[in-house]
């Protein structure tokens, strides 16, 4: 029996990554708690390091494998946990290479430069910073770190550009801080190490057809295992739908992304984990713009793998961080297509009813295989709830499977019929 520690576990991770098989059998701990590691407004990084090492040191058994699911401050203790007891993982300094949206950028010019767009650095509290800042207009503003696209902006002008400066200063330090603590592990370039963690890039807005590649890199050996389709909603700022297969980008665009992730995999030193990347490609000019890469599988994907594969990808998960060599079925699942949507809501408000069990349950008798996590509760105010994006609340995940790719998007409208919330109206 294999004993596997996954920092924030929560009970919906528990039954997924329960449903996968391994060679004799495993037991699943969590480390820390979620709202330690995922939801609290502050934190101190050292503090939660040592933490953990004390539950690891208490525990009576081997520990046999530590996966990380989730963002910062997750994403940088995992590895620190693994090289001390000796176990696959990716490096420290390759996580941070990839988290880190300055460093990750200044490699990316490095290595695969044709797909790196414009970027200049700049610091929120300094009020000159525009005229340092050599992207036009309009460009995107974001912190080097932050959580589930916080503190990111489009700005169209300098009046704009002001306002989401003055967002960031007041709230860029509850990322931050103990990033600069987790960054002092590592040996940085110089001029990293001097802007330290509340610097924030400008970034040219790059347009066109989003997809992501999602695989592994253990003991050397580069695989893909998933390629989906990001489709954003009528404002263009959040996402909509995720879609498996991707069908949107062609096979050889696909085939760019995935050689394009290898290679700066490589070139920062990633090896022992998974990851999954973020592309966009612009048809008529044919440019492929590298957005991000995420240094862990997506949960957002599990469900998605599970209906059209047949297993989650929490499967190349345990095998990668139990030394194996990762493996996953192709197309043995229930359904042709999946898709992860959002119920989203644009305007603030508190909640005052959602869907109930009777409700839900009716959906899921109509469309078999549909999954639907509600995400608030009555009471809620919207703009007060944590880790939401700056252009839309998020009410829902639904997790839906079809024949094909039109009757997956009719279950999508039905389902946003079917579900009823109810708002109290807030100025």
């Amino acid at each position: 029996m294999k004993n596997v520690f996954v920092p924030g576990l929560t009970e919906l991770q528990r039954g997924e990554i329960g449903t996968i098989d391994i060679a004799g059998g495993m037991r699943l701990f969590g480390l820390l708690d979620f709202d330690a590691l995922v939801k609290a407004e502050e934190f101190d990084f050292e503090e939660l390091l040592d933490r953990a090492r004390s539950e690891l040191r208490a525990f009576p058994g081997e520990v046999d494998a530590i996966i990380a699911h989730w963002d910062f401050p997750t994403s940088v203790i995992v590895p620190i946990l693994a090289r001390e007891w000796n176990l696959p993982s990716p490096s420290l300094d390759s996580v941070l290479r990839c988290e880190h949206k300055l460093w990750s950028r200044v490699l990316q010019r490095e290595c695969v430069p044709e797909c790196v767009p414009e970027f200049s650095a700049f610091d929120p509290f300094d009020p000159y910073a525009l005229a340092a800042i050599d992207v036009g207009f309009p460009f995107w503003v974001k912190p080097v770190k932050s959580h589930s696209s916080q503190l990111g902006f489009e700005v169209h002008d300098p009046d704009e550009f002001a306002a989401a400066t003055e967002i960031i200063r007041a709230e860029i330090g509850r990322i931050a801080d103990p990033f600069d603590q987790a960054l002092a592990h590592v040996t940085m370039p110089e001029e990293i190490r001097v802007a330290g963690a509340r610097t924030c890039l400008a970034e040219q807005i790059v347009t066109g057809t989003q997809a992501a590649p999602e695989g592994s890199m253990a003991g050397g050996e580069y695989q893909v295992h998933g390629m989906f389709d990001m489709r954003k909603d009528a404002t263009g700022h959040s996402f909509a739908h995720l879609d498996y297969p991707a069908r949107t980008v062609p096979k050889a665009v696909q085939q760019r992304m995935i050689e394009v992730t290898e290679r700066y995999l490589r070139h920062v030193g990633y090896d022992d984990g998974c990851f999954n990347s973020e592309f966009m490609w612009d048809e008529d000019t044919d440019t492929l713009s590298l957005i991000e890469i995420n240094t862990r599988i997506s949960q957002s994907h599990s469900d998605l793998f599970a209906k059209v594969d047949g297993t989650s990808n929490h499967a190349v998960a345990l095998d990668v961080a139990l030394g194996h060599r990762p493996e996953m079925p192709h197309r043995k699942g229930e359904f042709a297509v999946a898709a992860q949507c959002m119920v989203p809501r644009y305007e603030d408000g508190v909640v005052v009813r959602v869907p109930d069990q009777e409700q839900i349950e009716a959906l899921q008798r109509r469309f078999p295989g549909t999954v639907v996590r509600i995400e608030v509760h009555p009471g809620d105010r919207l703009s007060e709830l944590p880790n939401q994006d700056p252009y839309r609340y998020k009410l829902a995940t639904l997790y839906v499977g079809a024949a094909d790719y039109a009757a997956l998007e009719q279950r999508y409208r039905d389902c946003l019929d079917a579900l009823s919330f109810e708002f109290e109206e807030v100025d």
